[in-house]
């Protein structure tokens, strides 16, 4: 009981603007000792005059001090050996009187709310309430609890240089590290229903520890050496604020962590010109024409020598349609007549070829099996009609016209809204004859986009209205309730790319609507940024000699985690850098504009150019799989690529990027 009212008077007391000499915050302190080859021994420390000891005698001395500015205390530890020890520390800050069941958590890039879209296979509420993580998990080593009684929420986020990383000898059990880390773990925990932070260094996952999708291995303990008179420091910032609802929660921690790191733009030798330059050698050497669907092949390949496969696919990894619309574009551009041929052919076979027989778009081919997939799904259709609609505007703006696309477009489109739910959403995946087969509404912002550019190009309300009753979706069920999710075909959770989409659909309805309504989208659109903001990293990873990624100086700030089954960065952005900087300018937000540059910079560090091609096999192939933690998909682990890969989005992706007036110039949007 004394000690309930002890940390009950800490936790109010402690943000109160009192010094923190007289109202420490209460933290647990444990240390956990090993001896080679013995199991490790923990031992529970108790604070006397800054000092944490324990009743046995321990080869080394821990300092503990705590400074107090406004609603952010410093909490400073210094571990000093003795003698040669090998050590992992852990800090528990309980938040008194705040229950577990009250709560919801969020560590950015990998955990929202309780993880419940997830499957018991990966980190969620379905295997344990309790959870902590390695820190280069997250795209700010930070966790944050949120009460959603009261709307106080409570932030550990640790400050560090973050420079050093160490091979692993395991991935499960108590092991030695074979060199100095800087990467600790955060997370939250269950203490008899009160909810607490836990934090500490090295790392320690548990109650597992996730190595590969779908793939849950048990806990890991990693113990760092310290030599006779070896110091360590370690500094974390414990924060507590409020926020009406947890989208208010995640944006604030999304602007203090941003503040806390300042990520700048990472220094490349790209301009717009050059890397487009470099990525347009994958339209020159992907084509395939032995088909009766010419592509650009991009998907199901190996890195190591990017030889075409015979598969094709319209959207999601492979955007053979983008690409092809990309293609014709910039041979325009530059007179190379080649890759305007190779992109006209691949338009021509699929308007001969490319439907199916009741008019949804083929969406993926595999000619080396002689294999269709006959489940289509919202979002490869929808970007294959967003496609399509760049293609026909273009060419329409040249003065060509194309009345048999047009008609194909429309039996597309025909066919989508026959889909959608009386409440604004579309189901995820369907057949030929539009039976349902997943009817989960978080792909629905991927119609929104080519529902929106239809109503432009046709003239068409119903198109547009279509699309207005997939904003009331996406505020009802994604944007209010903060739960973004299964927009990604390869899993089934909460992800990056639904936040992106629904931000990115706002943005397109904001071009099509005036006064109001326009401004409500906008506010729609800032929202779910900030959760797309979440999945970026704002810090810069540490990794190994050895790690090819840390070789090479590869630098995390800017690249975005994929979802919680999904555990690596990608480069995953289209439209999304250039929502960031149209929100900066309607909203006032010069973060937004700021972290876009870094984006647009840090996400051209991997370009493959003859001398630096960073482990792929031709030039302007852009990597896909980016390794950055202890997870992969089977090959190679962290610091390395999985060994194949889908580069028909990732240049699809980058070339959005790169064209940033795009969008503005199909609505003919006028500032």
């Amino acid at each position: 009981m004394k000690k309930y009212l002890f940390l009950l008077m800490c936790s109010v007391l402690g943000y109160s603007g009192i010094s923190a000499a007289e109202t420490p915050l209460g933290l647990e302190n444990n240390i956990s000792i090993k001896s080679p080859g013995n199991p490790a021994v923990t031992y529970s420390l108790q604070e006397n005059n800054g000092i944490l000891k324990s009743q046995t005698e321990l080869p080394l001395e821990i300092r503990q001090t705590q400074s107090t500015s406004g609603n952010v205390t410093k909490v400073t530890v210094t571990l000093t050996a003795k003698d040669i020890v090998y050590y992992n520390f852990e800090q528990i800050y309980s938040l008194a009187g705040v229950k577990h069941n009250d709560c919801q958590f969020y560590m950015p890039g990998f955990w929202y709310h309780r993880n419940l879209r997830s499957p018991e296979e990966a980190p969620s509420f379905h295997t344990s309430d309790s959870w902590q993580v390695r820190e280069d998990r997250l795209s700010a080593p930070l966790t944050g609890i949120y009460n959603d009684k009261t709307g106080d929420y409570y932030t550990v986020l640790r400050v560090d240089k973050f420079e050093n990383e160490s091979l692993t000898p395991h991935n499960f059990g108590e092991t030695i590290l074979t060199d100095k880390t800087s990467l600790g773990f955060t997370g939250f925990r269950n203490i008899n229903g009160q909810s607490a932070l836990v934090f500490g260094f090295p790392y320690h996952e548990a109650p597992k520890t996730y190595i590969r999708k779908l793939t849950l291995n048990p806990p890991i303990q990693a113990f760092e050496k310290l030599e006779k008179g070896e110091s360590r420091q370690l500094v974390w910032e414990i924060r507590k604020g409020n926020a009406k609802d947890y989208s208010g929660f995640v944006a604030d921690i999304w602007n203090y962590s941003y503040d806390t790191f300042k990520p700048q733009q990472v220094a490349t030798a790209y301009d717009t010109a050059l890397a487009k330059e470099i990525l347009s050698n994958f339209f020159t050497e992907s084509y395939v024409d032995k088909s009766d669907l010419k592509y650009f092949s991009g998907v199901h390949m190996r890195t190591d020598d990017c030889k075409s496969t015979g598969s094709v696919e319209v959207g999601f990894v492979g955007r053979v349609l983008l690409n092809a619309f990309n293609a014709l574009e910039y041979g325009e551009e530059t007179n190379n007549a080649g890759l305007v041929q190779k992109a006209n052919s691949i338009f021509d076979s699929y308007l001969k070829h490319g439907f199916t027989p009741n008019g949804f778009i083929r969406e993926f081919v595999d000619y080396t099996h002689n294999t269709e997939t006959d489940i289509y799904s919202i979002r490869r259709q929808s970007e294959g009609v967003f496609a399509i609609l760049n293609y026909l505007d273009y060419e329409k703006k040249k003065g060509r016209s194309h009345p048999e696309w047009e008609s194909k477009i429309k039996t597309v489109l025909d066919n989508i809204l026959k889909l959608q739910g009386s409440d604004g959403s579309f189901p995820r995946k369907f057949d030929d004859n539009s039976k349902v087969s997943d009817k989960s509404g978080g792909s629905t912002p991927s119609a929104t986009l080519p529902l929106t550019m239809a109503y432009t190009y046709f003239n068409n309300k119903s198109y547009l209205e279509s699309a207005k009753q997939t904003a009331v979706y996406l505020e009802k069920e994604l944007i209010s309730k903060s739960d973004y999710f299964s927009s990604t075909l390869d899993s089934n959770c909460e992800d990056k790319e639904a936040s992106l989409y629904a931000s990115t659909a706002m943005y397109y309805l904001s071009m099509v609507t005036k006064g109001k309504e326009r401004e409500h989208y906008i506010d729609m659109a800032k929202t779910a940024a900030y959760f797309c903001l979440s999945w970026y990293y704002v810090w810069d990873l540490p990794f190994a000699q050895g790690q090819m990624l840390g070789d090479v100086g590869f630098k995390s700030r800017g690249w975005g985690n994929v979802s919680v089954e999904n555990n690596h960065i990608d480069v995953f952005i289209f439209e999304f850098a250039t929502v960031l900087d149209w929100l900066a300018k309607e909203r006032n937000e010069p973060r937004f504009a700021d972290f876009s540059s870094v984006i647009k910079t840090s996400m051209l560090q991997l370009m493959p150019v003859k001398g630096h091609m960073f482990d792929i096999g031709k030039v302007g192939y852009y990597p896909e799989v980016v390794q950055h933690t202890n997870w992969d998909y089977g090959k190679n682990g962290k610091g390395f690529y999985n060994d194949i890969f889908a580069p028909g989005w990732t240049v699809a992706s980058l070339w959005q990027m790169l064209s940033p007036q795009r969008v503005e110039k199909y609505f003919n949007y006028k500032k």
